[in-house]
């Protein structure tokens, strides 16, 4: 098996609703991820996928989408304040946690085609959270 690997790295806030600790609040992180892409041979010009597409694509989608948002469960109550300030918002309907932001970054990459076998996504240098296809 082939693998390729590309990093993507962007800003974001988020906080996480029924949840005690700090993260419960209003915050930011620099994200860094690690797509993984696999495939047991190579195309005509002997790549998995080449890079450039990798970054054309998945890392333009994360830049548009995601980077230097909040990023927060629909239901949290500063959409309706963030909105009417017209801050750039993305609403997940399950908490902005690295594990779904993982599988966000994973499923997107996936339904445009790219045979992705693993998203890590660390939210801090210390915390690393990771989704892998079944």
């Amino acid at each position: 098996m082939f693998q390729v690997t590309r990093e993507i790295n962007f800003c974001y806030g988020h906080r996480l609703l029924d949840y005690e600790g700090k993260c419960s609040r209003l915050h930011g992180h620099n994200g860094h991820v690690l797509i993984t892409l696999e495939a047991s041979g190579l195309d005509g010009q002997g790549m998995v996928v080449d890079f450039s597409e990798i970054k054309r694509v998945v890392q333009g989608w994360v830049d548009e989408e995601l980077d230097h948002r909040m990023i927060l469960r629909r239901d949290d109550p500063a959409v309706a304040v963030l909105t009417k300030l017209g801050e750039p918002l993305f609403l997940m309907d399950v908490n902005p946690t690295a594990e779904n932001l993982a599988r966000l970054i994973h499923d997107h990459a996936r339904s445009r085609g790219f045979p992705v076998v693993e998203v890590q996504f660390w939210e801090t240098p210390y915390c690393r959270a990771a989704y892998r296809a079944e």
